[in-house]
């Protein structure tokens, strides 16, 4: 096998690195939308040491003004349509910036040395890692929002309501804003107006290390004693209700109180019957003049604060810890001022996905549990496409909001050991990724060059790119290539995988079929015909203007010769003129097929490499 990838590989690299045809189709208004996450704090590092447990001053770190002119470009460039900073509200960190008014966060509340970015210490203020000059770090922010709005990008941070910091401290809360828990009732364990839970009688203690674990690595530190003042001590973030929670509890953060009482009933005026069936205004106008947790009002005000600044919308962490009533409360308030807004929610219960589009009025949820978990076992050599068809159909009524991705800051790498060892694995399911459905597609940095996220970075763990620890990202840094943002120091084979991706977002920006009708091709063809294997997988995207026929190949071996038969349904839909013709392959220009319709139906030629994937136009 070791022989077999790095041939294949590079085969598509100089097939891939070839310039494409022409291609013949109308220019039309981009429409699907595709998001870029990247970790500022990541992203402009040039500093390749990455020592364990490293300092910023060790291992470097990126900043606001890391994101030139020339490198949004380059992102735009790419097929991007928004980009989600993620990591810009001011979270708990191992940093001395006594010097500009902000206390010293405590080693044995802290997940790494660069902090966990879900473990924001001010909502008000953003991370003063982040900056050039720490004291001016709004000022700089606001010009990063400035200058991704220049090159026609739209800007994404995180809100997570669902925690906050050990140890919050809003030191830039506007005027009349009070901070979180300053007027809590602490010696009971709940009150509806508190921001907090807590445990009256007792005080918080440390977590018992597991694993050998010693906060920043053993280094001695004046903070680093095994001790936290917190009395009374507070529910911790994933709810756990001990005064000493466990080692792999979310210890570094402390769970809000949106009016769930302990025993889990509401402590709020529930929705209207029929309220899922009710636009964003209506949630608005119903929310008006109601009595609502104090939780409730400071999230509204944290949100609105940002969209003043510019911010085009949100990613909300773990949605579904928080109750659908808030999402409606505070999204409606959203929309009523930007009703563009983007709205973007981690949630993870396929059970919960209708309620928290329809009750809490979020526009996009992660499709992990269900797309992308599936397509990960299909790249790892384990599933069948034959699992894609159900799944794409149990969420045909709310696809259009489930954003689509193959790598985020929560996933392994895909050229990781770990989840498939080689990122050319992932073409196919990149394109089924990016044009099955009408939803958002995202892509995570460094994903596009192969990044494997093999560092040893301290607190983080290999496979994944940390987020706890300063350290460079090596791939992306051979595309940074010291601040020119130009691939320079990329292989040819690295550049291939990036075009690949941009020709595959660039298309879906421009094909109008992608936001019509879909039908899978798949079943059809696996009743029909031996030879279509469950490594391909084939369906068709149309609208009035646009007829595509997609077809992919996951495996990594064999080739698929044989035939696609158009089922019924699309024989039905499309009403194709009989006669033999050559159709094109639209998405790189390269491929070409017979496409024959006759009284027996239609059918095309299909002549597909390993990992090869093709969208054929029909006219």
């Amino acid at each position: 096998m070791k022989k077999h990838i790095p041939i294949l590989t590079l085969a598509l690299a100089v097939l891939s690195c070839q310039s494409p045809e022409p291609v013949d189709f109308p220019k039309m208004k981009p429409q699907k939308i595709v998001v870029y996450q990247v970790f500022p704090r990541l992203f402009g590092n040039t500093n390749t040491t990455n020592k364990p447990w490293g300092t910023k001053e060790e291992n470097g770190t990126g900043r606001f003004n890391d994101f030139t002119d020339q490198a949004l470009q380059e992102i735009k460039k790419l097929g991007v349509s928004h980009i989600w900073y993620t990591g810009v509200p001011h979270h708990a960190l191992i940093g001395d910036y006594t010097e500009i008014g902000i206390s010293n966060d405590d080693p044995d509340v802290v997940k790494g040395r660069a902090g966990s970015p879900y473990a924001v210490k001010d909502y008000y203020q953003v991370n003063p890692d982040l900056a050039v000059n720490p004291a001016k770090r709004m000022e700089e922010f606001e010009a990063l929002i400035s200058r991704t709005h220049a090159h026609d990008l739209k800007v994404i941070i995180d809100i997570v309501p669902n925690h906050v910091a050990r140890r919050y401290e809003g030191k830039n809360n506007p005027e009349g804003v009070t901070d979180f828990g300053a007027n809590d009732d602490t010696s009971v364990e709940y009150a509806r107006d508190n921001n907090f839970y807590y445990i009256p009688t007792e005080s918080f203690q440390v977590p018992e290390p597991l694993n050998g674990y010693q906060p920043l690595g053993g280094e001695s530190h004046p903070l680093a004693d095994g001790e936290f003042d917190e009395n009374p001590a507070k529910w911790t973030g994933n709810g756990s209700r001990l005064a000493q929670p466990h080692f792999y509890d979310w210890y570094e953060t402390v769970k809000i109180n949106y009016g769930i009482k302990p025993d889990g009933s509401k402590d709020f005026e529930g929705l209207p019957a029929g309220a899922d069936s009710l636009d964003w205004k209506a949630h608005y106008e119903f929310w008006q003049g109601k009595d609502v947790p104090d939780s409730w009002e400071k999230f509204k005000d944290i949100t609105q604060f940002w969209l003043d600044k510019g911010v085009d919308g949100f990613r909300f962490d773990m949605a579904e810890m928080v109750p659908v009533e808030f999402w409606s409360y505070l999204n409606s308030n959203i929309k009523n001022t930007n009703p563009d807004a983007f709205l973007l929610a981690e949630v993870y219960q396929p059970a919960l996905y209708r309620d928290y589009i329809n009750k809490g009025k979020m526009d996009y949820l992660y499709d992990k549990v269900e797309l992308y978990d599936t397509l990960k076992h299909i790249m790892q050599g384990h599933g069948s496409t034959d699992n894609l068809v159900p799944i794409l159909e149990g969420l045909k009524d709310i696809e259009h909001h489930m954003l689509h991705f193959l790598e985020n800051h929560d996933e392994q790498r895909i050229a990781s050991p770990e989840f498939a060892g080689n990122p050319w694995k992932a073409l196919p399911a990149m394109v089924v990724s990016a044009t099955s459905t009408t939803s958002p597609t995202m892509i995570y940095f460094g994903q596009e060059v192969g990044e494997d996220g093999s560092e040893e970075p301290g607190f983080g763990d290999p496979s994944r790119t940390s987020i706890f620890d300063y350290i460079g990202v090596p791939q992306h840094q051979k595309w940074m290539n010291g601040g020119k943002f130009d691939g320079g120091q990329l292989s040819d084979n690295e550049k291939a995988l990036q075009n690949y991706y941009s020709e595959v977002l660039n298309f879906t920006r421009n094909s109008s079929a992608l936001m019509g009708e879909y039908l899978e091709l798949h079943s059809f063809n696996r009743s029909q015909n031996p030879a279509y294997t469950d490594k391909a997988f084939a369906f068709a995207r149309w609208d009035e203007s646009q007829k595509l026929i997609v077809v992919t190949n996951f495996d990594e071996f064999q080739s698929v010769k044989t035939t696609l038969k158009f089922s019924p349904e699309l024989l039905k839909a499309w009403n194709l003129e009989p006669g033999e013709r050559e159709i094109k392959e639209l998405m790189f220009g390269k491929k070409r097929t017979m496409l024959r319709v006759n009284d027996e139906g239609a059918e095309i030629d299909l002549d597909f490499g390993p990992w090869e994937s093709a969208v054929f136009e029909v006219k």
